[in-house]
């Protein structure tokens, strides 16, 4: 657990005005009912400042337990040391074996400390332990720096996945599919977790 601050019960945000240097410590955090407002506040920062929050996204950040956890899917936070959570990213179950990789952002206030790389490495290797036949995410062309770090990270553009689920967000315009050889259990990379 991160020290307290901020108001919510055991874990410290970061403040808008704290900006770090690329080589600050990170650490995953694992969901727990406390941090639901961070989950909220996360996303709804980034979703606001590109587009319009959809009916769908304020169900699922008004009760992630209901529409992620309890539905077999999890979520994950990423820390900065001496600075708290700055960012979020979950894995929301939309049948057996198909998971959407959903609601990744991190403040603004955290960009450059590579914590969205970290976050979603540590993601995909959860994803890993999951018997997963497929593994997707839906997003937007504005969101280019997010894209590239998909790409980066194994990613690839999916017009099949486009049209099974791209109607899910008024704003999706591009979709993306994790090869499904990555999703098999294999080694990983060391995790700290808080």
């Amino acid at each position: 657990m991160i020290s307290a601050g901020n108001g919510q019960a055991g874990v410290k945000m970061m403040e808008p005005a704290i900006v770090g240097a690329a080589d600050t410590a990170l650490s995953i955090v694992q969901y727990a009912d406390e941090h639901a407002p961070l989950f909220a506040s996360i996303n709804v920062e980034w979703i606001e400042t590109m587009f319009v929050l959809e009916p769908s996204d304020r169900a699922v950040l008004s009760d992630p337990r209901r529409h992620i956890i309890d539905q077999g899917g999890l979520i994950l936070f990423v820390a900065a040391a001496g600075v708290g959570i700055v960012g979020t990213c979950a894995l929301r179950k939309q049948a057996d074996g198909c998971f959407e990789l959903t609601k990744m952002g991190v403040l603004a206030s955290a960009r450059g400390l590579k914590a969205g790389e970290f976050l979603l490495t540590a993601m995909l290797e959860q994803a890993r332990s999951l018997s997963m036949t497929t593994l997707y995410l839906l997003t937007n062309r504005k969101c280019a720096a997010a894209i590239h770090l998909y790409e980066k990270l194994g990613f690839v553009h999916d017009a099949e996945i486009m049209a099974r689920f791209g109607g899910q967000y008024d704003r999706c315009d591009v979709a993306m599919s994790y090869p499904l050889i990555a999703c098999q259990p294999g080694p990983t990379s060391t995790v700290v977790a808080a």
